[in-house]
């Protein structure tokens, strides 16, 4: 028999390890998207192996500041997040750890991982050219580059440069064309602008519906959200670049928090994300096309048509996303 003093401390040690296994039937992930975008692949995720998945959802910013601010008293997992600009700063920030797993090197192709394994790509968005199928004729549209020509001269319209997916696309412009020519197309955008700056893509998309601009740059699950809303919309999208580099391709993707209090049960997690049967969930949701190549499109996103991508590495938008900044600050896009 145990003496009292024996006995209390095995129990507090039996208490401590019961904890751990409770809390190792848990997930949290710290998420920039919306409940109902996410919920569906958690929800299928606890009905098939018990684990649950708790998520915390605000901006991306507060989230990553939120993670170093708290260090290693973190509770947080894992942090979900758009764009690979922003992935890449959460990876500068230091609130991100490396892992590697066979699993996601085989789902997830390498352009669309951090090379230093700190995050990977769960669903694919290209941001591509809209245009009105009332004052536009898919010929006449070829290159993102094209739109600062002077046939677009007050028929264009833009999402604000604040917007990380916009610093996304300059940022591989440079990449490709260098400093010198892309800040030539940024100011060409700019001259071309039918109005002020939008706040978020559907605006674009509305203000082309509404004759305010005649082709925009948007993501396409922004197109899809409000074409599904007006199937009628005189609006369409066009696949640019297609004799070249391709079409621009970003990404949400996930990475494992440095001081992860569960970091098996979360790697776990990010695994099963990658799968074919998360992809589809994922993809289908959100309408977006999945990662993983293996994985078809739902039919509304296939019914956009096929189209060339861009090759690059996605991280190349966060490794040159701070030029891309002062660039378009100094073409004078807001």
């Amino acid at each position: 028999m145990l003496a009292p003093k024996r006995l209390l401390t095995a129990l507090a040690l039996t208490l401590i390890g019961s904890t751990a296994a409770q809390a190792a039937d848990e997930v949290v992930v710290y998420s920039s998207r919306i409940d109902e975008l996410i919920k569906p692949v958690f929800d299928a995720y606890t009905a098939k192996t018990g684990v649950k998945v708790k998520f915390i959802t605000d901006k991306e910013a507060p989230l990553m500041q939120r993670l170093k601010a708290e260090g290693a008293n973190t509770p947080a997992d894992l942090l979900l997040t758009v764009d690979a600009g922003n992935l890449w700063q959460a990876e500068q920030m230091g609130i991100l750890q490396p892992f590697t797993s066979k699993t996601i090197d085989t789902n997830i192709p390498l352009q669309y991982r951090a090379a230093s394994h700190a995050w990977t790509g769960l669903s694919l968005r290209a941001r591509t050219i809209a245009y009105s199928t009332d004052r536009v004729k898919p010929g006449e549209l070829t290159t993102y580059e094209a739109l600062a020509d002077k046939q677009w001269e007050g028929r264009l319209c833009l999402r604000t440069a604040k917007k990380v997916y916009n610093q996304s696309l300059t940022a591989t412009m440079i990449e490709v064309h260098g400093a010198g020519k892309t800040e030539e197309i940024l100011k060409g955008w700019v001259r071309n602008l039918s109005t002020d700056v939008f706040s978020d893509d559907t605006a674009v998309l509305e203000a082309i519906n509404a004759g305010q601009c005649d082709v925009g740059i948007v993501n396409t699950y922004y197109y899809g959200r409000l074409h599904k809303q007006k199937p009628d919309l005189p609006v369409k999208l066009f696949w640019p670049n297609q004799a070249d580099r391709g079409v621009h391709i970003n990404l949400s993707g996930i990475g494992l928090t440095q001081h992860a209090p569960h970091p098996e049960a979360a790697k776990a997690l990010v695994e099963w994300m990658t799968t074919p049967e998360a992809q589809k969930i994922f993809a289908d949701v959100n309408q977006e096309f999945p990662a993983n190549p293996a994985v078809q499109p739902s039919a509304e996103v296939a019914a956009w048509g096929k189209f060339i991508a861009d090759t690059l590495p996605v991280e190349i938008a966060g490794k040159r996303q701070a030029e891309a900044i002062r660039m378009m600050d100094k073409a004078g896009w807001n």
